[in-house]
């Protein structure tokens, strides 16, 4: 069963990433790229000021970030 996703913005995945140990790494265009040294674990977020990141993207930023939705959702 699909869990209900929360609307969240671009500023709202870089606060959850900082959280989890990710660091900005570079960023091209509307791309910010962010990453962990302990796994190498990477994720690229989307930079798209005032405009929420669609369910889609947002389902597998979370899925690079390594956490389930209800986690994600508790570090917001």
């Amino acid at each position: 069963m699909s869990q209900k996703l929360p609307v969240v913005q671009s500023k709202d995945l870089v606060r959850v990433a900082q959280k989890l140990g990710f660091v900005m790494d570079r960023q091209r265009g509307s791309h910010a790229v962010y990453y962990r040294d302990r796994d190498r674990a990477r994720v690229v977020i989307p930079i798209h000021g005032g405009r929420d990141v669609p369910p889609g993207t947002l389902r597998d930023i979370i899925e690079d970030l390594g956490v389930t939705v209800d986690e994600f959702r508790a570090l917001l």
